[in-house]
């Protein structure tokens, strides 16, 4: 065919590009219906089809593989939660009203009838500034330092109501899981849910269906936090293993860098959650991304290292044999991996080594787990799931952080969702929050790619577990990364040599007489009746006893085979150590000079005494 008759196709046939599928459909709909409603030539070209009437028009109103329920009829309490079109809504509540009250035979006046309707609207209102704002007056802080303040679009005087109003029933259309409900009712159920020791962002998230799968899970009567006996025995018994651990490192290791989790035992409870959850929703093996706040006690508590090769590393063993050179690493930056099995479902997990350069470890498990779910062709991405723990300071500062959100929606690296967990301790080494970042929360930065956001009070571990529990679900559901944030504190230094009180007087006040994380929780369960105070003191006692019969091995303990030279990589040897380049020497009397002259006090400086000594 020569170029010019192509090119007169070309013209010709120019119409059916398909941007205009949709518009042609519809006129051969309207051409079966009557040949006469369209033009001389679009009659002409449809004519010579010859296409099944029943069949276009079946196309042309929808595919027939189309599912009868969706797109979801956004109800208009959602619609209004977008747009916020309250005066449609009016109009649709006020027809549903007057419907309820004919299906009663109750006669409404037109006075009456838009006073009801009004009231549903200004409490669908109330609750969605509840679902926006509820976490601003929520109760996060164990210190209680971070000040809460009375939010005005909180107040039901916002919306007209008075006290005279608090025990009206109002029409809510299932809004909170009630068809009715008085402001009473409502304020108890909004406060539960978005005020209490949980504070919850979704708001953000442009997406209809997550919005409400979140609605869904966490608001009503009945989708309050609650453990059974056995549940919550378990979520102690962890603590005290976790507890227990750190107080054993810091008598029999005093000063000595451990980096603990004092303040935040509440993590690891909700680390064993996720596992728990993420197996049981087919997650078969989790990456661990994490930096050395903690990590001595999720290796042990969550990994299960052996005790006695932790405290053989702290007594200065190696953590490799003897055959494997190298200069090593200190022992809160080692990884590890393990399998673990809750309910019959078996989960492998990898904690990755890192350096002290915090949240660079990030893009190593997500590229880690990228490569896990390619190699296992693992298309959905629910297989291999990327847990990684953040500090707060380190979460709002480090922009690896923020180019690895950017990445996460990207073809070329998405993973699934990879789940963030902040121990948010307040402080970052000496720093408070108001002086190391611009946002409110260490979490914000996560608002970027509409990720949900669990804000916690680390002071009750139950709500933390189930912040967990319904964050793996989300991401097992929508495949998109989710963030907890755990309000807790850090009950000693940086590290067990530093003395916060120097940069932090007020702060550590407080913690001096704050009680602790076990402390609160154990009472909470002895009041409830769960256990006796005889047997929290034999958990206890078991876990001191088993950590004593550890540290007793630990002498003898040697390492039967190096964590990372094995398998593929047993024929890994170190490069030949060649000579060292230049003199890189400085003479001793000019160290000295140098030394003196920075130690020296200035004579109108008021040095703290224990910094003298």
């Amino acid at each position: 065919m020569a170029r010019q008759e192509l090119n007169d196709l070309f013209a010709r046939t120019a119409f059916l590009d398909g941007e205009n599928a949709e518009y042609i459909e519809q006129l051969y709909a309207r051409y079966q219906d009557n040949p006469d409603s369209v033009s001389d030539q679009w009659r002409s070209f449809f004519a010579d089809l010859k296409d099944d009437p029943s069949v276009v028009r079946a196309e042309a109103h929808a595919p027939s593989w189309k599912r009868p329920d969706w797109p979801e009829v956004a109800n208009g309490e959602l619609v209004s939660a977008l747009d916020g079109d309250w005066a449609r809504m009016e109009q649709q509540i006020g027809d549903r009203i007057q419907g309820q009250a004919q299906a009663l035979g109750v006669e409404l006046t037109s006075g009456l009838a838009l006073s009801a309707t009004r009231d549903s609207i200004r409490a669908l209102m109330m609750i969605r500034a509840y679902r926006v704002r509820g976490h601003l007056a929520a109760d996060l802080d164990p210190l209680g330092m971070r000040e809460v303040r009375a939010h005005p679009e909180l107040d039901p005087a916002s919306y007209g109501f008075t006290e005279r109003d608090y025990d009206r029933k109002i029409y809510l259309d299932y809004v909170l899981g009630m068809e009715f409900g008085t402001i009473r009712e409502i304020i108890a159920v909004l406060r539960r849910t978005y005020c209490s020791t949980i504070g919850i962002e979704f708001m953000h998230i442009s997406s209809p269906e997550q919005k409400a799968w979140l609605q869904a899970r966490i608001e009503g009567k009945d989708k309050e936090v609650s453990f059974t006996p056995e549940g919550k025995r378990a979520i102690l018994s962890k603590l005290v293993e976790v507890e227990t651990f750190e107080k054993f490192l810091d008598v029999k290791y005093t000063g000595t860098k451990r980096f603990g989790l004092d303040g935040g035992e509440a993590a690891i409870p909700a680390l064993e959650q996720i596992i728990k959850r993420g197996g049981h929703l087919g997650v078969g093996e989790i990456v661990i991304g994490m930096p050395h706040r903690g990590r001595l006690n999720v290796l042990g508590n969550v990994m299960g290292k052996p005790f006695r090769a932790i405290f053989n590393e702290f007594k200065g063993g190696s953590s490799n044999p003897d055959d494997v050179e190298g200069s090593g690493d200190v022992k809160y930056h080692l990884g590890a991996s393990s399998d673990r099995a809750f309910d019959g479902n078996n989960v492998h997990l990898s904690l990755t080594a890192n350096p002290s350069h915090l949240e660079i470890v990030d893009p190593v498990v997500l590229g880690k787990v990228r490569a896990k779910q390619d190699q296992k062709r693992d298309k959905a991405r629910t297989r291999v799931l990327p847990l990684l723990l953040h500090g707060d300071a380190a979460f709002a500062g480090q922009g690896v952080v923020a180019e690895c959100f950017g990445l996460s929606g990207l073809a070329g690296y998405r993973t699934g969702g990879s789940l963030h967990f902040i121990v948010n301790n307040q402080i970052g080494f000496t720093t408070s929050p108001h002086h190391s970042r611009s946002s409110p929360y260490p979490s914000d930065v996560a608002r970027m790619i509409e990720a949900p956001i669990f804000h916690v009070n680390g002071d009750d571990p139950e709500a933390v577990v189930h912040v967990a529990k319904v964050a793996t679900e989300f991401r097992q559901e929508f495949h998109k990364p989710v963030v907890i944030d755990m309000f807790c504190y850090r009950r000693f230094g940086h590290n067990e040599g530093d003395e916060p009180s120097f940069t932090q007087p007020l702060m550590y006040k407080r913690i001096r007489s704050h009680p602790s994380v076990i402390q609160i929780y154990s009472d909470r369960l002895i009041s409830e009746g769960i256990i006796t105070p005889a047997e929290f003191e034999e958990m206890q006692a078991s876990k001191r006893a088993l950590l004593e019969e550890e540290f007793e091995a630990s002498d003898s303990y040697k390492p039967n085979k190096a964590d990372w030279l094995d398998g593929k990589w047993s024929g890994l040897g170190l490069a030949e150590e060649g000579a060292r380049r230049g003199n890189t020497g400085v003479d001793t009397d000019r160290l000295v000079q140098i030394g003196t002259a920075i130690s020296r006090v200035p004579e109108d400086f008021n040095v703290h005494r224990t910094i003298q000594r």
